[in-house]
């Protein structure tokens, strides 16, 4: 039978059957069989030589899979003719024919199974077999591999005889025992003389033709603010773009809003608190046409404002003080300097390039170990890495830690920074190209090479101990060795004194040494991320599979968004540091003023949480399945505006809160009703239900229960037998609930009722739910009902002392409109008072009748039937509309 020839037999074969989808145009699956036949695609080698069986074309094809359906299948005399040329060894034409067995896969084979005793950290032996070099150099007992003669290489000589790796140390080192196909493949590469490989990331362009199109590709370009008729309502430019669709509609904004209203709904926007009645006042009673700006201005300067917006943050970046991913959720123990950080950093203002650049490449700004003093400012370079160590981990034990788990950690990582910062479902490329967006394999695998440095699944630090640094600021340093070196003394002193006690005095002494020991507190540390300077390769794992390293990568940025090309261009940070610096020219890259991404994602989150919902419905997917901006002009100006502000985002808030769009009325007109039924338009103000947060943290505040202290270890938690998991008080009053500990399996139940999200692995936009155990949380919890009795002792305290007593109806009229003061922050409607008046008539005789019942067993209760019925109203007043939402 004639051999099978591939200019004559194949080549027109493929180009009839398959080059439609594979060609140098669409190369689906990242193969393209005009000119890559012999590369592969993102499913590995299409072709093994005398080895049909093996051969993923042949497989497609006698399977059915391809050619898709719809397309002329390929024939048995066909088929047939493509299993004899592969079986012929798949001879090409010209020097260029399919590869052997290279340097390049045996490192990854290595470094796999060998590396974590003879790699980057450890060197057993004195053998690093991490390169070719560097088996040919050896270690103590010689070279590891003679090119040429694989059985006289000590390295298959140990394999063989099962001394390599050690079977009783493979938790340990957590790794798996090299497989015979492994051996097999060294065996062959070693005879072949140890062949090296080319290893330059230059593949050629996965990207089709017209990706850049999309609008979320493009860099943002600021349009004029459009000329609108009625110009008495446009307050900032927001307005022209919002109103000019408006009219096109045949509708405007609606009313502007009371401005009690508006001082309740800034509050909330921005401290994430309500007002008290006397902040409300004292913006009515301004006569200034200003008053609003001015309250915007004040608030901005409140550190509650910190608070409020670096919990949005925190969620995009999945922030939780525990390691989830176990059942175990161990404690983070240092994590709380992050929290912190974030707050901090809003109260600031820090520029958001530089919030990024710190969090992405803090311990690459400045040469922290070579500073005389850790200040402020490395201090917080390093706490703001915390960002890259947020996702679900649990390598902490070794029999979760091998590279597989450390894979998923790096792969949470790329989520949340793809989902927070880039606004892509990045994640969606690592086992194959993605689905709608023009994002290859290699755009996933360039990306993760850029953080390979400090996230490298061969050099693993494990998460409780070994991510932690000492560099806390000088002056932390110096009060905490102060307190160590006093307890210290004062142990050494009893010690002293023992030694001449007789004995009842010396188990005395022992107690207070034992005790004064168990007050020396832990070094401080900070939970950071820092580059080790020595990354391993980086590999395309075919099918995200890493038994199955597929092509050599270099750093790079996703193709689509850099028409340059995507190969970064790095350095170390300084002469001589131990750093690539690839995590700093990427954080660079990612706040270019022209970026397509980096400012639009940050304004559309910064609309979403005054607005409700952002331009953008979609705040982590800008891609081709995400959602169309409503108003995609808007969306660019704000873009180009917060760049020019010098990505201020106190900027952005002051410019959207000055709007007439944000200022406006929720109440719905017919015509708002029936042009812009769902608000697409932005014709009224959403009416919204106050989060999990804002709902526990107001509870506290109007209850006069809420501490505060800010900052520091977080607050520790109560979990009853039944599950209830409550904030632990300190001295009767609690704190905010950003300070208490976030454990993703012990989330405190009201928060939890209420849509705090468990960080899986992380939040971009929280969800709004209706269910039974939020009413059931805040009609019988017991910290809400123990609250309404504090706002019912405080109403009364309050009222008594700013307004005498007539009469007991006067009384109750007053305890109403104090109660309302405090909860809600206004006065009640005459029909309001009429109701609640009625209501606490009822629940008083109700006490009332109770105790006349109770009273033939003696079992009365001591307080009065008056004080129930009002603490019964207080309960009722903070489960109502009026408390939980924001007008």
């Amino acid at each position: 039978m004639q051999e099978a020839d591939f200019v004559r037999d194949i080549q027109p074969l493929l180009q009839a059957h398959c080059q439609s989808c594979h060609d140098s145009s669409q190369h689906s699956g990242g193969l393209d069989l005009q000119a890559g036949l012999v590369r592969g695609g993102e499913s590995g080698a299409v072709v093994v030589p005398g080895q049909p069986g093996e051969s993923l074309l042949l497989q497609v094809v006698e399977s059915g899979v391809m050619p898709p359906e719809g397309e002329p299948r390929l024939s048995a005399e066909q088929t047939e003719l493509l299993r004899r040329w592969i079986s012929g060894g798949a001879r090409l034409p010209g020097p260029q024919q399919f590869p052997t067995v290279t340097s390049d896969r045996i490192e990854a084979l290595l470094l796999l199974r060998c590396a974590a005793c003879h790699g980057a950290a450890r060197q057993e032996g004195g053998l690093d077999l991490r390169t070719r070099e560097s088996l040919l150099r050896g270690g103590r007992s010689g070279p590891a591999a003679i090119p040429g003669q694989p059985d006289s290489s000590l390295m298959l000589q140990k394999i063989a005889g099962g001394q390599m790796p050690p079977v009783r140390r493979l938790v340990e080192a957590m790794i798996k025992p090299i497989t015979d196909s492994e051996t097999e493949l060294l065996r062959q590469w070693i005879a072949a003389g140890m062949p090296q490989a080319a290893v330059a990331d230059d593949h050629p362009s996965e990207l089709p033709a017209g990706a850049r199109d999309f609008w979320s590709f493009q860099s943002p370009r600021a349009a004029d603010p459009p000329a609108v008729s009625g110009g008495g309502r446009v307050q900032t430019p927001v307005d022209n773009f919002v109103l000019q669709r408006l009219q096109q509609a045949g509708l405007t904004f609606s009313e502007p809003a009371d401005p009690a209203v508006l001082v309740r709904r800034l509050y909330f926007d921005l401290t994430g608190l309500p007002p008290t009645w006397q902040q409300v006042q004292q913006v009515l009673q301004d006569p200034g046409a200003d008053r609003i700006s001015r309250l915007i201005d004040q608030l901005l300067q409140s550190p509650q404002y910190g608070v409020r917006w670096g919990q949005h943050w925190l969620d995009a970046a999945g922030y939780a003080d525990s390691e989830g991913a176990q059942n175990e959720d161990r404690i983070r123990a240092d994590m709380w300097r992050y929290r912190d950080y974030v707050i901090q950093a809003f109260n600031a203002d820090k520029p958001y390039d530089r919030f990024l650049h710190e969090q992405l490449a803090g311990d690459e700004l400045a040469d922290y170990g070579a500073a005389p003093e850790v200040t402020q400012e490395l201090y917080d370079n390093l706490v703001a890495t915390g960002f890259l160590r947020t996702a679900p981990d649990r390598t902490f034990a070794n029999i979760t830690a091998f590279v597989p788990d450390r894979l998923e950690v790096i792969a949470d990582e790329l989520q949340i920074l793809g989902s927070a910062v880039l606004g892509l479902t990045i994640n969606c490329a690592r086992c194959h190209s993605h689905k709608f967006d023009p994002l290859s394999q290699t755009d996933y695998y360039r990306l993760s090479a850029v953080f390979k440095d400090a996230w490298d699944e061969h050099d693993w630090l494990k998460p409780l101990d070994e991510r932690l640094l000492p560099h806390v600021t000088a002056v932390e340093r110096a009060g905490w060795l102060q307190q160590k070196q006093s307890l210290e003394q004062q142990i050494e002193q009893l010690q002293q004194r023992r030694e001449s006690a007789d004995e009842s005095v010396r188990r005395e002494l022992d107690g207070q040494i034992t005790a004064l020991q168990k007050q020396i507190p832990a070094e401080p540390r900070i939970r950071a991320l820092w580059s080790r300077g020595r990354p391993s390769p980086t590999w395309v794992l075919l099918r995200g599979d890493y038994l199955k390293p597929g092509r050599r990568v270099q750093p790079g940025v996703p193709e689509v968004l850099e028409p340059a090309g995507p190969l970064l261009s790095y350095q170390p940070p300084w002469p001589g540091a131990d750093k690539t610096g690839t995590r700093l020219a990427f954080a660079r890259w990612l706040t270019k003023p022209d970026h397509p991404l980096t400012a639009r994602v940050m304004v559309n989150r910064i609309w979403m949480h005054h607005f409700g919902r952002g331009l953008v419905e979609t705040p982590g997917n800008f891609g081709l399945a995400g959602a169309r901006p409503s108003h995609p002009e808007l969306l660019d100006w704000l873009a180009v505006e917060f760049v020019k502000s010098g990505w201020s985002v106190k900027a952005m808030h002051r410019l959207l809160l000055n709007s007439a769009v944000w200022q406006q009325s929720s109440q719905i007109t017919e015509a708002a009703q029936s042009l812009d039924p769902e608000n697409r338009l932005w014709s009224r103000m959403p009416l919204r239900r106050v989060d999990a947060e804002s709902l526990r943290d107001g509870l506290l505040l109007v209850s006069g229960s809420l501490s505060d202290r800010f900052y520091g270890p977080a607050d520790r938690l109560e979990v009853r037998g039944d599950g209830l998991v409550t904030v632990r008080s300190e001295g009767g009053v609690w704190r905010r609930s950003v300070f208490a500990l976030h454990r993703r399996t012990q989330i405190p139940s009201l928060l939890d009722s209420f849509d705090y999200p468990q960080m899986g692995p992380n939040c971009v936009q929280r969800g709004e739910s209706l269910a039974a155990p939020q009413t059931l949380q805040l009609l019988n919890g017991g910290q809400v009902h123990e609250l309404s009795g504090r706002l019912a002792a405080r109403v009364l305290r309050e009222a008594v002392q700013a307004e005498p007593l007539q009469s007991t109806e006067e009384a109750r009229d007053l305890r109403i409109r104090w109660l309302y003061r405090m909860a809600v922050q206004r006065e009640p409607e005459a029909g309001e008072l009429h109701e609640l008046r009625g209501s606490l008539q009822q629940l008083v005789e109700a006490w009332r009748q109770a105790d006349l019942e109770a009273s033939g067993s003696g079992a009365v209760s001591g307080v009065s039937a008056e004080l129930r019925g009002f603490q019964n109203l207080c309960h009722a007043v903070l489960n109502s509309a009026a408390f939980v939402m924001v007008d």
